[in-house]
């Protein structure tokens, strides 16, 4: 689920989980690629934003 874009507050409430941070400690671990995904996006964003003053 996050891997397709849900929200972790989402997800912990329909996993019963009354705080999001465990939930996203005990999952993460599924989302090897979160990272890489989070870096092209700054890399992106700079690139973009490069020419401007």
């Amino acid at each position: 689920m996050l891997e397709a874009g849900e929200s972790i507050v989402s997800l912990a409430k329909w996993l019963g989980h009354s705080d999001p941070t465990f939930t996203l400690r005990t999952y993460t671990h599924f989302m090897p690629q979160a990272g890489a995904r989070g870096l092209q996006s700054l890399e992106s964003w700079f690139r973009d934003t490069a020419g401007r003053p």
